[in-house]
């Protein structure tokens, strides 16, 4: 047993996780890695009676705070030889199969973390001879009787331990392997040693019974060789396999809701909170994930709140977009109003930190979990991020047109639930007649850009609808407030057609019905509920729009 080799730290972090109120068990990763470590002859494979041994080289790419640290420390605490793990594990879903006893505890792991950086650590040199000293007194100390020097390689001392021991194997479980890119006292000289150190202690080794490594980044596959080529990349944006393992899944949302139910005495969060404010990250496969950092906080604090963007330690959203706000501002803009983006996200290299093109800052955000990437478009997943974009473009006049945007639409919302109409004419009006390529109208989808920009920062405040089904037809916008004392807004438009109409079509169609809710459900809003009518007339040259605000219901008492 040691710091790397075998060791209890681990375990010791695992057993806090199982022990805490709203852990979630992703055991079931194990299944996915178990083949990897049974050799099957090729006589039953070609018979195709069993399972074949499994790909050993395994990169997991994921945002922080995703569970990569919690699922790395539980599978070496199942695998490792370091300790007795079977009283957490037997109660575990692991427990239930057939492999589990076989396993349990029966391998040597070098369990490495490289973003641990003690304060003394101040040079790639420093960094990596810990890493190497630490690992090497580990090795010295396990296997006093091989012939291992102090002055030795790593590798050589692992390959002499593989020859010596009767074919000896590690399982090696490396968290955070990208730590070194986002250090500035690490050159590209210095990323460049490092990328060959993990390739020269794991590529083609006899040694590496599995290699699962972790991080934000994708391993670099362009401009710095093939080092790391063996490894495969599993990203949330591009790989479908151990997405589940990786955020939470609407069902496992669901059963800690019910334990929180259960526990808390006063409960201020709601299930459809956690939804709005947390979900909306999708995989490859299209499920869609939940920030788990941003789940444990709002039940373990029973509020709702940002817990996720604010752990980073500065304004990341603007640290991407910055040096490209006049191409981006347009994009980010149609972001929040709701709306995907076009874009490529395949191309993303962990040596490509100088961000040039959108598509590599759009690829740098969904790789960082600011945007979610899905049928080649990306977008802010959740209200929580939404929150974030909105504060940075409030913050940032040299967003231009975004952040006149966001000011403007501020005035929209509030001159909407005062019934302003005069107001909301002259907000439509700039807006229309300002910047490419809100120009003109040809229909009512073109109209339907317009309201999407005019009501930006309603966003803030309501869970917006568009084409929502609503009682007998589909409703053009549905603005659902997250406190349910704020006012409902149902928004119709009408294009060659008068504001009358829209406000008959929203009554006769009974929209309003949706503020209800479901039979025995509370009513999504208790505040007023506003009928808007808003119309354009093609052949009016001056470009005149229509408004018209009506109180369909007044606040419930």
């Amino acid at each position: 047993m040691g710091i790397y080799l075998n060791g209890k730290k681990a375990f010791g972090v695992f057993q806090e996780d199982v022990a805490f109120t709203y852990y979630v068990d992703k055991t079931d990763i194990l299944d996915e890695l178990v083949p990897i470590l049974e050799l099957k002859n090729s006589r039953t494979r070609q018979e195709k009676t069993g399972r074949g041994k499994g790909l050993k080289y395994i990169c997991i790419t994921r945002p922080r705070r995703f569970g990569k640290t919690m699922i790395a420390n539980m599978i070496a605490s199942y695998l490792g030889k370091g300790v007795d793990s079977s009283g957490e594990f037997d109660r575990l879903k692991a427990s239930g199969y057939e492999w589990y006893k076989k396993h349990l505890n029966q391998h040597n792991v070098i369990r490495i973390t490289f973003n641990e950086l003690p304060n003394e650590i101040t040079t790639f040199e420093q960094y990596i001879s810990r890493i190497k000293r630490l690992l090497m007194d580990d090795l010295l100390m396990e296997y006093q009787n091989v012939r291992i020097r102090e002055d030795d390689s790593i590798w050589d001392a692992l390959t002499k331990i593989y020859e010596y021991c009767d074919g000896e194997k590690f399982v090696f479980i490396l968290d955070e392997w990208d730590f070194i890119y986002h250090q500035k006292f690490a050159s590209q000289e210095d990323k460049d040693a490092f990328t060959k150190f993990l390739s020269t202690l794991l590529k083609d080794q006899p040694y590496v019974e599995m290699a699962y490594m972790t991080g934000i980044l994708p391993i670099s596959k362009y401009s710095s060789g093939s080092e790391l080529n063996m490894f495969f990349e599993f990203s949330m944006a591009t790989m479908e396999k151990y997405s589940e393992y990786f955020g939470f899944t609407d069902e496992e949302v669901d059963a800690l809701y019910q334990r929180y139910i259960k526990l808390e005495e006063d409960p201020k969060v709601s299930r459809n909170d956690l939804r709005l404010w947390y979900n909306g990250y999708q995989t490859k496969s299209g499920r869609r994930l939940y920030n788990p950092r941003s789940v444990v906080g709002a039940l373990e604090y029973n509020q709702i709140g940002s817990y996720w963007t604010n752990s980073g330690p500065y304004d990341e959203i603007y640290y991407y977009v910055k040096n490209d706000t006049a191409n981006m501002r347009e994009d980010i803009a149609l972001m929040m109003s709701g709306t995907p983006v076009p874009a490529n996200v395949q191309e993303y290299a962990s040596v490509s930190m100088e961000l040039k093109t959108k598509d590599e800052i759009f690829s740098a955000m969904v790789v960082y979990g600011f945007l979610s990437y899905a049928d080649g478009c990306v977008s802010i997943p959740n209200k929580e991020l939404m929150d974030k974009f909105a504060e940075m473009v409030r913050k940032r006049p040299d967003f231009g047109y975004i952040y006149r945007l966001a000011v403007e639409s501020g005035k929209m919302l509030t001159a909407t639930r005062k019934g302003d109409t005069d107001t909301m004419v002259e907000l439509l009006e700039r807006v229309h007649n300002t910047e490419s390529p809100l120009t003109r109208y040809s229909d009512e989808s073109e109209l339907s850009k317009v309201i999407t920009f005019v009501y930006l920062q309603a966003r803030e405040y309501y869970d917006i609808r568009l084409e929502d089904r609503s009682g007998t037809g589909y409703v053009d916008y549905i603005f659902y407030p997250y406190k349910k004392e704020d006012d409902g807004i149902i928004i119709e438009l009408k294009v060659d057609d008068t504001v009358d109409s829209a406000i008959r079509q929203i009554k006769d169609r009974k929209y309003a019905l949706n503020f209800d809710g479901k039979l025995g459900e509370e009513p999504k809003c208790t505040g007023r509920i506003l009928a808007v009518g808003i119309a354009y007339d093609r052949k009016d040259e001056t470009k005149r729009h229509e408004c018209k605000v009506e109180v369909l219901r007044e606040r419930l008492k």
